[in-house]
Order: structure tokens, then C-alpha cells, then sequence
């Protein structure tokens, strides 16, 4: 077990001044999914309602402070008396998350909030990015983003290659067999990469799916061909289905599985095509279905987040996150910067004991943008005395 991470989990508040920049801070800018110019899994996890109105692309800067919440380890001598308040206590407890191939998305975000609480971390990587990722990791490259609250680094105990779009090895295409990006790995299909996690670990507590993967993401759904749109169903939301019914034998009972989606798959997002929003609703309804399934069978709990709007790398090659990032700013009953630890924070919550009535959930993540009906920085809403957060 990696016991670098600091044990029990509770919240500080810490002062931070957020911008309506779309360029984010380093802390903030953690990409989830993986990354090819032809299989890019595009994550725009965003929970913006678009107005009825155009939606403007001129937006105004607004500066605010606000309290942001990050994860605060109590220290070994806190640990030696009673706990204080609620504190998310994940020692013991090991997970995988699938989907990181870098630092800059809210699968890595994740990951540290629960190797802040104790978790041992696992990471399924995506076969082409496996390389650059391990050496990155290995170099150093991802030391100042692995720090914990308590001064340590996040250890990631180990790294198997992944592919969710392929159940088993008879699954895949000759031409996929022999691509150089897949050359030297082997064992990277979902039944195999479990296989090979029950062979080194036996057993796992959590499931995290940070995949989704949409090559005609920035088609409209009329444009979108039948080939784009099953593929996008396949990489984004079969690929859970797929993931839990293999990793269910071997996930202890009382475990939990959460995976990511976004509001476009209830509300009209222009832009966010492909079949992505007809994928983030079958991930929501299989939420609920594999809740009951996965409940009744193994006593695990199944929960997404819908989280808003973050400037990755992935959601950048929507072409149009920066927009949407301002949009919330100015919509969000919350007018603040939404942080990936935010979501890292929420997720550890929904796999603690803290949850362990919660199942079958989408739970929220977004400044509360998601709750809004109309975009009040339409000029519609001009004559309308509409509050501002103006704290300096």
C-alpha cells in the first residue's frame, strides 16, 4: 500500500482571488481523459444552462474573492486523539481511476483527494499516452502537482495501460493491433487491465471512470455520422458499464464507483455535438440502473458528478471552453472560478462513509449554474435589478 498520503481528510477554508480570465491557474488547469488528435478523450465538464438568447461572445471580466475549499490533512498528532468534526477518512481503501494521462484534468484531481484521505491510487492510462506519462511521472514532471496538504507527494502505486473501448482482446481490429502507439503493451483491454489489478492487488474499494472520448465532437448531432455517434457512445458512457461489471468481482462490498458528465446531457449546449450529449445522458440513466444492480449484487454505490466548466487540455479541443468558463462566471449564482479540487473534494465525499447512503445520484459540482433557467448577462435582463457579487 502507498501510505505517503497524509491520513483523514477534513476541509480548510483558504483565501483565493479568482478572475474571470479564461486562463486558469495551474492548480485549476487538470485535463481528465486522454489525448490524440484522432482518439482524444474530450471532456468539457461543464454544467452551464445556455440561454434561449444568443449567447453572447463578449463577455465582461468580473474579479471577485471567495472562500476556496481544499483538502487539509490532520497531522499525526491530531490523529492520536478523537477527531474533531467529520473528517474523510479513506485509509485502507484502494482505487482506480481510470482515465488520467497527465496532471491537468479533474481525474487527477481526484486522484489527490483521495490519496489525501488515505487512498492507495491505481491509474488506467490510455495506451498511446502511457509512455509520456510514465516518464513524466518517473522525471519529475508532476511533483508540484502531486503535493498534498500535508507537504508529501501523491504516490501512485501503480499505472496499467488502458483502452475501455475494447472488452477483451477479440475485440480489437487488426489495424488497432498493429499501431505503433499500441507497440510494447500488451494486457490493455478492460477485462485485462482487471485481470491484471486482481492479480497484483486481489481486491478495490473505489471505481473512478474519467474516460469519454468524442471524434466528432464539434460536428452538430444533424452532421453527425452513425460511426461518430456510436463511438462516442462506446469511449464516454458503455465504457462504465463495461469498467464496473468487470471490476464488480473484485470490489469489496461497501465500495463505490463514480464517474463524470455534464449538463448538456438535459439542457441544449451549441457546440457540444457528436453524439457527446446523447452519451452524457446514457451515462445518467445507467447511473441510476447500475445503482440498483451494482447495489443489490455487491452492496456498491454508483454516483456521477456533473461538474462545470474547466479549462483542461482535453475541453480546449471543444474550441470553445474559454466561452463557457466566462459564462459561468457571469451566470452562476456563484461568481467564482471553479477549481478541480472542488470536484476532487465532492468525490471524495461521494466514496467515503460520509456518503454511504448516496447512491444512484447526479450530484452537482458548478457554482450552481446547473439550477439556472435563463443567462441573466443576456440584454434582455437589462432593466432587471439583478445582483452582482462585488466583494472586493
Amino acid at each position: 500500500m502507498a501510505t505517503n498520503a497524509t491520513p483523514g481528510l477534513q476541509i480548510a477554508a483558504v483565501k483565493q482571488c479568482a478572475s474571470a480570465s479564461p486562463c486558469l491557474s495551474k492548480l485549476s488547469n487538470v485535463s481528465f481523459g486522454f489525448e490524440s488528435k484522432s482518439r482524444s478523450c474530450i471532456e468539457l465538464r461543464s454544467s452551464s444552462y445556455v440561454s434561449p438568447t444568443k449567447l453572447s461572445q463578449s463577455f465582461k471580466s468580473v474579479s471577485v474573492k471567495y472562500e476556496r475549499m481544499v483538502p487539509k490533512a490532520m497531522s499525526g498528532a491530531i490523529d492520536k486523539a478523537p477527531a474533531s468534526g467529520l473528517p474523510i477518512d479513506l485509509r485502507g481503501k484502494r482505487a482506480f481511476i481510470a482515465g488520467i494521462a497527465d496532471d491537468n484534468g479533474y481525474g487527477w484531481a481526484i486522484a489527490k483527494a483521495l490519496a489525501a484521505a488515505g487512498a492507495e491510487i491505481l491509474v488506467g492510462t490510455w495506451v498511446p499516452a502511457l509512455n509520456i506519462f510514465e516518464t513524466s511521472l518517473r522525471r519529475g514532471k508532476f511533483d508540484e502537482s502531486r503535493v498534498l496538504p500535508g507537504g508529501s507527494l501523491m504516490e501512485i502505486a501503480k499505472v496499467y495501460p488502458l483502452d475501455a473501448v475494447y472488452d477483451s482482446p477479440e475485440d480489437v481490429p487488426e489495424d488497432v493491433k498493429a499501431n505503433k502507439r499500441y507497440a510494447g503493451s500488451s494486457n490493455w483491454t478492460v477485462k485485462e487491465a482487471v485481470e491484471s489489478v486482481k492479480q497484483d492487488f486481489g481486491t478495490i474499494d473505489i471505481l473512478v471512470h474519467s474516460l469519454a472520448n468524442g471524434p466528432e465532437v464539434s460536428k452538430p448531432l444533424l452532421e453527425t455520422s452513425r460511426k461518430g455517434y456510436l463511438a462516442a457512445v462506446s469511449a464516454s458512457s458503455y465504457s462504465f458499464v463495461s469498467l464496473l461489471r468487470h471490476f464488480l468481482p473484485i470490489i469489496n462490498p461497501g465500495g463505490a464507483s463514480i464517474s463524470l458528465t455534464y449538463i448538456a446531457s438535459e439542457r441544449i449546449i451549441p457546440g457540444y455535438g457528436g453524439g457527446m450529449s446523447s452519451a452524457k445522458a446514457a451515462l445518467e440513466s445507467d447511473t441510476k440502473v447500475l445503482a440498483f444492480e451494482a447495489g443489490r449484487k455487491n452492496r456498491v454505490r454508483v454516483n456521477t458528478i456533473s461538474a462545470g466548466p474547466l479549462g483542461s487540455r482535453a475541453a480546449k479541443a471543444i474550441g470553445f471552453i474559454d466561452m463557457m468558463i466566462n459564462y459561468s462566471l457571469e451566470n452562476a449564482p456563484l461568481q467564482k472560478e471553479l477549481y478541480a479540487e472542488e470536484v476532487g473534494n465532492a468525490a471524495a465525499f461521494l466514496v467515503s462513509p460520509l456518503a454511504s447512503a448516496i447512491t444512484g445520484a447526479t450530484i452537482y459540482v458548478d457554482n450552481g449554474l446547473n439550477a439556472m433557467g435563463v443567462g441573466v448577462d443576456s440584454p434582455a435582463f437589462e432593466g432587471l435589478d439583478i445582483p452582482k457579487d462585488n466583494k472586493s
